[in-house]
């Protein structure tokens, strides 16, 4: 059963109790009565009355209070017919809660989802092999889809097997009718197939191989470790995490792999690399695969079929039975880092949900944040380097173009050198990337008559310039508006300017500078969908494209085999700001997308703009030396005392009331225990102070690495009323600041 018939509702007195978690902000469990003869265990999935609600949570472990009032008590109503959630999937979510300070109930809600994948789809025809007679006419269609389905293993719909058989549905329907194939109902969210951990992979060389078997030492212990796998761009990391990853479903026939990557955008290639390594498709979960494909991963990684997962961030909080190797690929990425919702770092979750469940977890970075770094010199993790390029290919060249010195022309935003470097690459018939970290087409756009920048309604928020569609776009609030023709403020026509580069406003004088050029523009903008990116990656390969002009996406983990020029427009851009990762993020960048140029056969290099070429970060791209600039950061953030040193928490409070808001803010800094290691900084205005209608104040937290910042942000608030007017966001281990 899925879902069971309504259970007796009676209450005797010596009936058993359960603790159930519901997947709701809340941070307790309800006690429940559990009908006669009815068997539940933690983890088990339930239905119980909530007021006049009927909802769907979990029997939690844990004793139920001293005193309960059994006048008051209502029963479960039904238990549904699935696996129980594993221990160690509820220990995660209660561990996950009490490190980030929500609610136990809002982190179930990220494992539960809404409940909804609780009950099984409506069956749906599949079909098997059946009896293939003499007399059958085998047409070359039907042979293909005869071959298909020998290899069948449960029955799949028609157009699954046409698909795979590169034919049309009418020919296995025809089939069908002839007996070959069998007719049967099925469970629609088929089972995944089996990876194949005996197919061979690519050759490694000498040094993947040597951090291979590293990798595999840890496995074959069976506990955990935490595995730093360094290699430079283009070293081939990914061949080397396949072998471990082959290794522990060898291991382990029941045991279930997680690949977690920080964009969709690399989902559908990497799938495609693992189907050809393991022969098979593995589940694959990120918001662009509908809600039946999440039905299907979420209910076989529950029932343990689904043995190897890749996905996003979100992915770690899936229903596993019997998780036993976390890979984080591009570890250093801020996309892991969850900003609504429950807020989360996925790759220290990722390191505390192998060190609870007593498993491996490596983390592949050419460009390790400093956080890894430093637990790699303190000996809490290993280091499995690749100094190397696979297959012989070149580091690139990298160059810095002094601004200063050789600007670009009246209101062009690319130098002679670089106009230059790319008509020369261009003529050889390479490809080249003009990198700008900046969507859209201007970052700004202003009257020129009043002074004005348009921002988003009730929001600080500037409104940039999608000269592809003519509309003007919030990056932060998702508001959009056609771009009008007179300015809303003074009415002044045709006053509207775009002010600063965007990639669509670079992709523009690209085309003037090269008019027989072909071009494309790769962002998420312009790329909105995983076909769409597929298809551009396509042309890429196919040399279908001369120059391509991308934003960061194209800087994450791509191959592309004749690129040899990389032009970053404006290399000073993320050293801006406040934010304490300024330097190291901006030096991750540059770095990645260089490591796009020359990662086959030809060399490459790389043009950096500059107005800032004596900054440490710019001048160490040209030396290279990666270790001098990681040293010289983490000397200046243990100098300060910031993380990875130190700890540091976020306090956001919006509402729409102003003054109420500052009322709140005054009655938390009268709040502010005393405690030794501990620094409460202000309250001020968010750099975004208004944004969608609601105004926001924000304190930060720093405490040294000896203080519990939880234990201290629980005293300090828990003695003040938030009124409902006002919310309160706690944010353990802040990544963004505004």
């Amino acid at each position: 059963m899925n879902n069971a018939p309504s259970l007796p509702g009676l209450i005797t007195d010596n009936q058993a109790t359960v603790q159930v978690l519901l997947p709701l902000p809340l941070a307790s469990t309800y006690t429940y009565a559990v009908p006669t003869e009815v068997k539940v265990v933690p983890g088990s999935f339930v239905t119980v009355p909530l007021g006049p609600r009927e909802m769907r949570g979990v029997v939690w472990p844990g004793d139920p209070p001293q005193i309960i009032d059994r006048k008051k008590l209502k029963a479960m109503l039904a238990v549904f017919d699935v696996p129980p959630l594993s221990h160690d999937v509820m220990q995660f979510v209660d561990w996950v809660a009490a490190y980030t300070l929500f609610a136990p109930g809002a982190v179930l809600r990220m494992v539960m989802r809404s409940g909804s994948y609780l009950s099984a789809p409506r069956p749906q025809t599949g079909f098997m092999l059946g009896e293939v007679t003499d007399d059958l006419k085998v047409t070359p269609q039907r042979e293909k889809v005869l071959a298909a389905a020998r290899g069948l293993n449960f029955p799949v719909s028609a157009s699954e097997l046409a698909s795979r058989s590169g034919v049309s549905d009418a020919v296995v329907r025809t089939l069908a009718r002839t007996g070959a194939l069998r007719r049967l109902e099925t469970d629609p969210d088929q089972p995944f197939e089996e990876p194949d951990f005996r197919r061979k992979g690519y050759d490694l060389s000498a040094s993947q191989e040597a951090a291979a078997a590293e990798i595999r030492t840890h496995i074959k212990a069976q506990s955990y470790a935490g595995v730093l796998l360094d290699g430079v761009t283009g070293a081939g990391k990914t061949e080397v995490y396949l072998e471990a990853v082959a290794a522990a479903l060898q291991q382990d026939r029941t045991a279930q792999v997680l690949v977690l990557l920080p964009e969709i955008a690399l989902t559908m290639p990497f799938l495609k690399r693992l189907a050809q390594r393991f022969g098979a498709s593995p589940a694959h979960w990120h918001s662009d695969i509908g809600d039946a494909g999440r039905r299907r991963v979420w209910r076989r990684v529950a029932d343990g079929s689904a043995r190897l997962v890749v996905g996003a961030r979100s992915a770690l909080f899936l229903p596993f039975r019997n998780l036993k190797l976390i890979i984080v690929d591009e570890e250093h990425e801020g996309a892991y880092k969850q900003n609504e919702g429950v807020l989360y770092q996925a790759r220290d979750m990722a390191v505390a949900r192998a060190a609870q469940g007593n498993f491996p977890v490596v983390l592949a970075s050419a460009t390790p944040s400093l956080e890894t770094a430093v637990n790699v010199s303190l000996g809490r993790y290993r280091s499995v380097k690749l100094e190397s390029r696979f297959g012989g290919a070149s580091m690139p060249d990298i160059s810095l173009i002094d601004m200063r010195e050789a600007p670009p022309e009246r209101g062009e935003w690319l130098s002679p050198a670089l106009i230059q470097a790319v008509t020369e690459n261009t003529a050889r018939g390479d490809q080249s990337l003009l990198f700008l970290n900046r969507r859209g087409y201007a970052p700004l756009t202003i009257c020129r008559k009043c002074g004005e920048r348009l921002t988003a309604p009730g929001s600080d928020t500037w409104l940039v310039e999608h000269r592809f569609t003519n509309m003007l776009v919030c990056h932060h609030t998702g508001f959009s508006m056609p771009k009008p023709e007179r300015c809303p403020y003074c009415s002044s026509k045709d006053s509207l300017a775009a002010c600063g580069p965007g990639v669509e406003r670079i992709a523009e004088e690209a085309v003037a500078k090269w008019p027989d050029a072909r071009i494309a523009v790769f962002s998420s903008d312009t790329v909105q969908s995983n076909s769409a990116a597929q298809e551009l990656l396509a042309k890429m390969a196919a040399r279908e494209v001369d120059i391509l002009v991308a934003t960061q996406i194209a800087a994450k983990g791509h191959h592309f085999p004749h690129l040899t020029l990389v032009g970053v427009v404006d290399a000073d851009l993320g050293l801006a700001g406040g934010d304490l990762r300024a330097g190291e993020r901006t030096w991750q960048v540059l770095s990645q997308v260089a490591g796009r140029a020359g990662r086959a056969e030809k060399p490459g290099r790389a043009l950096l703009q500059t107005y800032q070429p004596e900054h440490p970060v710019i001048a160490g791209m040209v030396t290279g030396d990666r270790d001098a600039f990681m040293a010289a950061e983490q000397e200046g953030r243990e100098m300060l005392g910031f993380p990875p040193f130190g700890r540091l928490a976020a306090l956001l409070l919006t509402g729409e009331n102003e003054t109420r808001l500052n009322e709140v803010a005054r009655d938390l800094v009268n709040a502010v225990p005393q405690a030794h290691g501990v620094e409460v900084w202000g309250p001020a205005p968010a750099p975004l102070y208004r944004l969608r209608g609601t105004y926001r104040i924000r304190f930060l937290v720093k405490a040294s690495r000896d203080v519990s910042i939880q234990n201290f942000i629980r005293a300090w608030t828990g003695g003040v009323k938030i009124p409902s007017a006002v919310r309160q966001t706690i944010d353990i281990d802040p990544y963004y600041f505004l």
